[in-house]
């Protein structure tokens, strides 16, 4: 990386571009995707798509709940969450690369001591995002990048916050910018991995009545009904798929001391690797609480403080899906990878992104790469950081796969 994608990457990282599904505080992605553009437009990529999804392109059944609820409370949601395309060369076929400028909350403070920098977005996914710009601008010397191929760059928003790519990677697919060979640049450790899995959200709800803390046997106690549920379906879950997992996941009730809560909620995400997985987990966790719910009536019906919620525990219980129905990536050969990255190790588990948008696309050829990786380098934690030396490997990388694509003819 050189000096101006340095200071390239600093400016994005000093810009809070967490998603109002992320947090309430300002974001600031426009300023993102105009500082980004420019950059790639200095070395002669041209800007063909520049802003938000359309209300219509976005409302749909599988759309995750939590987005349809945003976009019904903030009429401006999808305004400030703009998306780009950039391309270079007017030819078929195409290489695709996509990465996503959004982050998750809090925000980090930016920096760089010379080898690391440090800040919300370093690895994931704004360095790499950096490091995809220096690896094209590589080939620009090459005579077939532009002549005989194209490369096309999506800079999406809405892959954080439980979005799922469907205002910003599945409209622009749906438009056509895709190409014969797709990357997603998401923190792989620099092997390719090609296949992604999707997930599902389910909502445990329990919706009963209050009670004071000095008559707590008049109400139901949703923390204690809800906590037995999530150690139950944990046990009951894990490993039920081989190429899934299952997140037992935030659990509410109330804050205060000094009352009985009737309601709360308990949300668990699970990802699968195939429309099969999906099936067997959603009847399983149906099966499960169900099962839950008869253990805990069993147990607490002659527990005096639990005994009414005891016995009206099914009745106050139900299971919402707050996400469903999403495609995931399946298993696929991309042999023009092979010679210039690792292949991801078979029996590693899968993770998701936006890559599961391309999982019906015909003749195209989808993985996921970038430096680094999502647990050593902290994303979506504190101190998440990313190596110059890192960024510096993928961008050589991206130069090998566009130089390589174009000189076989796109294959």
């Amino acid at each position: 990386m050189i000096g101006e994608d340095r200071d390239l990457l600093l400016r994005l990282l000093a810009l809070p571009t967490a998603g109002p599904l992320e947090t309430t505080d300002e974001v600031r992605l426009w300023d993102a995707v105009h500082a980004y553009s420019e950059a790639a437009e200095s070395f002669g990529m041209r800007t063909v798509h520049l802003g938000p999804a359309r209300e219509a392109d976005v409302l749909r059944h599988d759309v995750p709940a939590v987005v349809r609820e945003a976009i019904a409370e903030d009429p401006g949601f999808l305004a400030g969450q703009p998306n780009l395309v950039l391309r270079v060369g007017h030819a078929e076929p195409v290489v695709m690369f996509n990465v996503h400028l959004d982050t998750v909350a809090p925000f980090e403070p930016a920096g760089f001591d010379g080898v690391r920098f440090h800040g919300r977005g370093a690895i994931d996914a704004k360095g790499p995002a950096v490091a995809l710009l220096a690896g094209v601008r590589a080939t620009m010397a090459e005579p077939a990048v532009g002549r005989d191929v194209s490369v096309l760059i999506q800079a999406v928003s809405g892959e954080e916050g439980g979005a799922m790519g469907v205002f910003g990677t599945r409209p622009l697919v749906e438009a056509g910018y895709h190409g014969g060979l797709n990357v997603f640049c998401e923190p792989t450790g620099m092997r390719y991995l090609p296949r992604s899995t999707a997930a599902m959200t389910a909502c445990v709800q329990v919706r009963g009545e209050d009670a004071v803390d000095d008559q707590p046997q008049a109400g139901h106690n949703a923390t204690v009904l809800l906590g037995f549920l999530a150690q139950h379906l944990a046990g009951a879950l894990a490993g039920r798929v081989p190429d899934g997992r299952v997140c037992v996941a935030g659990l509410h009730t109330g804050r205060m001391h000094n009352r009985v809560y009737g309601g709360g909620e308990l949300l668990l995400n699970l990802s699968y690797g195939s429309t099969a997985s999906a099936r067997v987990l959603a009847v399983a966790l149906d099966a499960a609480l169900r099962e839950g719910l008869a253990e805990f009536t069993a147990r607490f019906r002659g527990v005096p403080p639990f005994q009414r919620t005891a016995v009206d525990a099914a009745l106050i219980t139900r299971l919402v899906w707050r996400k469903r129905g999403l495609p995931a990536l399946p298993p696929q050969d991309v042999p023009l990878l092979d010679g210039i990255v690792p292949r991801w190790p078979a029996h590693e588990p899968a993770f998701t992104c936006d890559a599961i948008w391309l999982a019906d696309v015909p003749g195209a050829h989808t993985a996921v790469l970038g430096p680094g990786s999502l647990e050593a380098n902290n994303a979506h934690a504190r101190g998440e950081h990313a190596d110059v030396a890192d960024l510096d490997r993928f961008a050589d990388a991206v130069r090998d796969i566009v130089v390589k694509f174009a000189r076989n003819g796109g294959t």
